[in-house]
């Protein structure tokens, strides 16, 4: 399934692949690569279950509203602590992903890689057909892997509603 202009990209329509997820349902399976001191790991959803969760959803790290929206969820989750599971995720191979995130000290929000097979893309309706690439988002999960709040930018160049996100964050703690 596709959704034609769904989005865009400098005010240009963009088509984003799989259904869109909704407030509600259980958080569709993913499995992302993170580089770190034990190599290469994966994560699936099943791993975050048990703690809420905000899966912060960028096109690239190397683009400055990215880097950005990466900056801003990780001041301000650092309060939070281990209470929450944080993740970035990109299509950004894993060992860029961890050579931006330790220059620019990124410690409370972890970043993951889609690289492989696409499936966050695909299973979570966020996989940008014509470039490839993932649009913008915010989503949080409750303990249980329900979805609590799901936000797509509806133009790629702009920011997230980050209180919204982090409001929903915290009533799910």
């Amino acid at each position: 399934m596709s959704r034609p202009a769904a989005i865009t990209f400098k005010g240009n329509p963009m088509t984003l692949v799989g259904e869109e997820v909704q407030v509600g349902q259980d958080a569709p399976d993913f499995k992302l690569h993170a580089f770190g001191p034990a190599g290469l790991t994966a994560i699936t959803v099943a791993d975050v279950k048990g703690k809420p969760t905000i899966l912060s959803v960028v096109p690239s790290l190397d683009t400055g509203v990215c880097q950005t929206q990466t900056k801003k969820f990780n001041e301000k989750l650092g309060e939070l602590g281990d209470k929450i599971n944080a993740l970035t995720i990109s299509l950004d191979l894993p060992f860029a992903q961890n050579r931006f995130c330790g220059a620019e000290g990124i410690e409370n929000i972890k970043q993951y890689s889609d690289y492989q097979d696409r499936s966050f893309g695909n299973n979570w309706g966020m996989l940008i057909d014509e470039l490839k690439l993932l649009a913008r988002g915010t989503f949080v999960l409750d303990k249980d892997g329900k979805v609590v709040y799901a936000e797509t930018c509806k133009e790629v160049t702009e920011e997230p509603n980050y209180d919204a996100a982090l409001a929903a964050l915290n009533a799910a703690l």
